[in-house]
């Protein structure tokens, strides 16, 4: 990644479908070695304090995939950006870097199918961390908690629906998604 073309961000969560930054370029993207979980507590967003909703982080796990985004930030605006992020992803998210893969169909103008990236994981030690639960209990907790951001289970549908728009299958989205209709009647 050179400063001078920008700089990639790679988005697994909200900001697969709810980027509100700017960026030169979107496309499709891949991680190695992790998967993506509802373990992360939401208490600025999808919930509150007193009931956290749930939303995405990644656990490292060797041999998984996951699919998302990756947004090319232009140089010019990276600072006003990530600050913008920064704020945004304040409740437990750590900004990394890591190694971002694209589809060959969507290789890079230079041939390249692979960039650095910045990306933000949440991890077991931040006060918000909910970790692993029983997949009907994450379901029920999606199911109940609102917050300043909406619903927690607008945020788990529009997800899905984007994964689904990006041809990626996540079988932990996509059961909850189940459970989550199910529970809810939708």
């Amino acid at each position: 990644m050179s400063q001078e073309t920008g700089i990639w961000l790679f988005g697994y969560g909200s900001l697969v479908w709810r980027p509100e930054f700017a960026h030169v370029e979107r496309r499709p993207a891949h991680v190695d070695g992790w998967t993506r979980r509802f373990w992360q507590g939401s208490t600025d967003h999808r919930g509150v304090p007193d009931d956290p909703g749930r939303v995405v982080t990644l656990i490292a796990e060797p041999g998984a995939r996951c699919h998302g985004v990756a947004y090319l930030v232009a140089p010019a605006t990276a600072a006003e950006v990530f600050a913008g992020l920064d704020h945004r992803e304040r409740g437990g998210y750590a900004r990394v870097e890591l190694q971002v893969h694209f589809p060959s169909s969507s290789a890079r103008p230079d041939g390249a199918t692979s960039a650095p990236a910045r990306m933000y994981l949440a991890t077991h030690d931040n006060p918000n961390y909910l970790g692993d639960a029983p997949l009907p209990a994450i379901a029920q907790q999606i199911a109940r908690c609102r917050g300043p951001s909406g619903t927690n289970v607008e945020y788990l549908l529009r997800l899905a629906d984007a994964l689904r728009d990006l041809g990626a299958v996540d079988d932990h989205v996509f059961e909850l998604e189940r459970l989550v209709r199910a529970h809810a009647s939708l």
